[in-house]
């Protein structure tokens, strides 16, 4: 089946045609590193984690692109007691190390900013030569894009000029119009000499706008099969980019695809409400696979409510979490002392959801039915489809980047499981021997203790399984 999905452009959900043929190239708006990352930062890079995982189950070669906007007036802003450069580069590590906790997998490239000023002179230039970029009316190196020179701009958001607001990143003094925005800004007298770069327009940074349009044509040329980021991007941000780009002459993205926000308790997250939830207090208060678990269950382009409890992240939204990824993960320990699990494809009503513009409710969906359908086998003493049902769960899992036995998910806890696991089976093994030599008041106490501690235990016809009850 063809891969589909949501074009916001067209507002529809449309077949993934890919430039060259069993290859994907997707450029995703990656973290202006001003400050520490939160949940909606680590929202959107799971969900195109996941967009890059099936794209390659399903046989592409995907080629996937992440910028780090390092160079920007709020990097600036923010760097109070330390230069701008290591604020940036510090914040940067913090997205990496919050990406790497929910398990994304490393991009193709993240190329930051400030390394491709060039291509964005390059760019600006284009610009100014056909006609539809203009140095700043007030004899300063500013640079603006002329809107009203491209007769499609508005196409991404279908707003008019006249609609907008004004571009609020320079001075209007030396604009043509106000919604004209900057591609180049000229240094001012207080910034850092070091944050600027000499131009053919005279010393200054780029705009907001440009670097992606420059960081995209470098490393995907100058058209590309998706362009993805945070539905809040969509205007100015990804607007800009797709007027410049194409009066630049450039085919750019074919597909725009935009990830649903986050809310926190049923508002929206905000600096001035204090409800912004950090990534690093995001997988402190529960298992990082569980938050991922979170955060893949609903659709990409759905708002995501998080709801706590009292206050508390361990309660609320990530509690149900824990509890249902606690039953696919139960089902997975029970089948494994059962026997091997087999290597198994994905159910077909997976992947269906999945290529229905990752459907991932429906998709999880089928993969908790799958978990019921194992346990359901094995309370029958079927076990060869315990087994098979269990594999598919996995083959499921390990798609969405889920699989707990991948080592990216390996740390203190699962080492603490492996010591619980030896000790209950030492104990088993125990209670095995009481019951050939028929001492059932042994195996009672064993199994009575194993209980006291929360721990069940099953007897089935020819093994016994435990779980957590």
């Amino acid at each position: 089946m063809t891969v589909r999905i949501h074009d916001s452009r067209q507002q529809a959900v449309v077949d993934l045609r890919p430039l060259r043929d069993g290859e994907v190239s997707m450029y995703v708006c990656g973290p202006t590193v001003q400050s520490s990352p939160h949940v909606g930062h680590v929202r959107s890079a799971v969900a195109y984690d996941v967009w890059r995982r099936w794209l390659e189950h399903r046989g592409h070669r995907v080629t996937f692109v992440r910028n780090v906007t390092d160079i920007d007036d709020k990097v600036l802003v923010n760097a109070v007691d330390e230069p701008w450069w290591a604020l940036a580069y510090r914040v940067e590590q913090e997205f990496a190390a919050a990406y790497r906790a929910v398990g994304v997998l490393a991009p193709t490239y993240e190329p930051r900013a400030t390394a491709s000023v060039p291509e964005m002179h390059a760019l600006i230039a284009l610009l100014v030569e056909r006609g539809h970029a203009y140095p700043a009316l007030d004899g300063s190196a500013d640079v603006y894009f002329d809107v009203r020179s491209w007769e499609r701009y508005g196409a991404l958001t279908r707003q008019s000029i006249d609609a907008m607001e004004p571009a609020a990143d320079a001075d209007p003094r030396g604009k043509r119009d106000p919604r004209d925005f900057a591609l180049w800004k000229a240094r001012k007298d207080d910034e850092p000499a070091d944050a600027s770069w000499d131009s053919p327009w005279g010393q200054g940074r780029p705009g907001w706008h440009i670097e992606c349009s420059a960081m995209a044509r470098r490393y995907l040329g100058d058209a590309f099969d998706i362009h993805g980021g945070g539905l809040d991007l969509r205007f100015p941000h990804h607007e800009n980019e797709l007027a410049q780009s194409s009066a630049a002459g450039l085919g750019f993205a074919s597909v725009w695809s935009h990830n649903g926000l986050v809310h926190v308790d049923g508002e929206k997250m905000s600096k001035s409400l204090g409800n912004s939830i950090l990534a690093a207090d995001l997988v402190a208060a529960v298992r990082p696979i569980v938050v991922r678990y979170f955060l893949v269950a609903p659709h990409y382009r759905s708002t995501i409510d998080l709801r706590t409890d009292a206050g508390s992240l361990a309660g609320g939204s990530l509690a149900e979490a824990e509890a249902a990824f606690g039953r696919i993960e139960g089902m997975l320990e029970r089948a494994a002392r059962a026997g091997a699990l087999p290597d198994a494809a994905v159910p077909d009503a997976f992947a269906a959801a999945m290529d229905d513009d990752l459907s991932t409710p429906q998709a999880v969906a089928v993969l908790h039915d799958t978990t019921r359908a194992a346990n359901a086998a094995l309370d029958a003493g079927d076990t060869a489809a315990g087994l098979a049902r269990a594999g598919e769960a996995l083959a499921m899992l390990r798609v969405l980047g889920l699989d707990p036995h991948d080592a990216m998910w390996q740390s203190g806890a699962s080492a603490e499981a492996a010591a619980l696991d030896s000790l209950v089976a030492s104990l088993l093994a125990e209670r095995r021997e009481a019951r050939a030599a028929r001492d059932f008041a042994a195996s009672d106490r064993i199994r009575d203790a194993l209980a006291a501690a929360g721990i069940l235990v099953e007897d089935g016809k020819d093994t016994t399984t435990w779980s957590i009850a």
